[in-house]
């Protein structure tokens, strides 16, 4: 969001960030836009999304705006009925397919309200972007609406090629949080003559530590924790191969195009990724990373022993990633975001 409402900034719009403030939230740093935090007292669940809807809600009554954009579900129905009331143009940003979220569609009770939600307002809402081809042709099918693609491809910069390589060291960063693959990669781990860095925390911290000590990793596995995104865009050109890993459970795993991916690609970092229809087409087009169909750990080890053996597909793919990185980024991605809501303000 933060690269979203700058490019619009730079751009002579007038943008305001609004999200929820709570007493461990980082202190915010200014920006070429507005930011406002409404601050909740619930942190989490279902308790959380009501009183940051209902707050959101009386903030958008009392604001001036000629557009209000949601990202994602959990904030559109606020946002809906303010913008049908005030008759303002309204933007649907879908970062993710929210409602095919595994972490909702493993919950019925979960899944029956962001469903009705996505079902009874999307389709009511024709001004809308997401993050890749395969999310903006599910709604096309299922809510009629054509949503242009706009894809969360990092600053094209100064590449990596050139820096030299922890010869020995598989990169994961993100959200270390279930659906990411990782505890199937740990036990990987000892099929595989390397060191695994893990950046990132998550609601699966405590499970990858168990593991970690159940298969006697504590020196192959390192967990790093959080770092600020200007640290991780140094550690990660320096890593041999990174590891985007997705569970296909719910169509937003199987669709997604993850922040990572094209982080490894600006840092010349070939990956091991999976063979869904995203990543396949890129893929195909510029070959950047091994991909693999499942998640089971013989196929993970066998994966990255075999990119790690073949030092010409290797070399192969790292240029690849220089080429990729001309093609997919944000100062091409920015283009379509202002066009987008330059024809909608008019």
């Amino acid at each position: 969001m933060m690269r979203i409402c700058s490019s619009l900034a730079n751009n002579e719009f007038e943008v305001t960030l609004v999200g929820a403030f709570h007493h461990s939230s980082a202190v915010l740093n200014k920006k070429a836009y507005a930011q406002k935090r409404l601050p909740c007292f619930f942190k989490k669940g279902f308790c959380f999304y009501a009183e940051y809807n209902i707050r959101l809600f009386f903030f958008l009554l009392f604001t001036k705006a000629d557009a209000l954009c949601c990202i994602d579900l959990d904030t559109m129905l606020p946002m809906y009925i303010i913008g049908k009331a005030k008759r303002k143009i309204i933007v649907y940003d879908a970062h993710e397919y929210f409602s095919q979220l595994k972490e909702v569609v493993t919950r019925p009770f979960v899944y029956t309200i962001w469903h009705w939600i996505e079902k009874k307002i999307v389709p009511k809402i024709k001004n809308g972007y997401t993050v890749s081809q395969s999310i903006a042709n599910a709604f096309h099918e299922l809510y009629h609406v054509d949503y242009s693609v706009i894809m969360n491809a990092p600053l094209l910069k100064e590449q990596h090629i050139s820096v030299i390589k922890n010869k020995n060291v598989l990169l994961y960063q993100g959200a270390v949080n279930q659906a990411r693959g990782l505890e199937y990669l740990i036990p990987a781990m000892n099929k595989i003559d390397a060191i695994l860095h893990i950046y990132g925390e998550g609601n699966m911290m405590e499970e990858i530590k168990r593991l970690i000590q159940q298969y006697h990793l504590a020196e192959r596995v390192i967990l790093f924790g959080n770092v600020t995104p200007e640290e991780l865009k140094q550690i990660t050109p320096k890593a041999l191969m990174g590891i985007n890993l997705v569970e296909p459970i719910g169509l937003n795993q199987y669709y997604s195009l993850a922040n990572k991916f094209f982080d490894y690609i600006h840092a010349s970092v070939p990956q091991i990724s999976m063979n869904f229809p995203e990543y396949k087409r890129i893929n195909d087009e510029i070959e950047v990373a091994v991909l693999i169909d499942t998640l089971e750990t013989d196929t993970i080890a066998n994966a990255i022993n075999s990119l790690l053996e073949n030092k010409e597909k290797y070399h192969l793919l790292e240029s690849n990633c220089i080429k990729a990185a001309q093609q997919y980024n944000w100062q091409n991605e920015e283009k379509k975001l202002i066009t987008f809501y330059k024809n909608i303000l008019g």
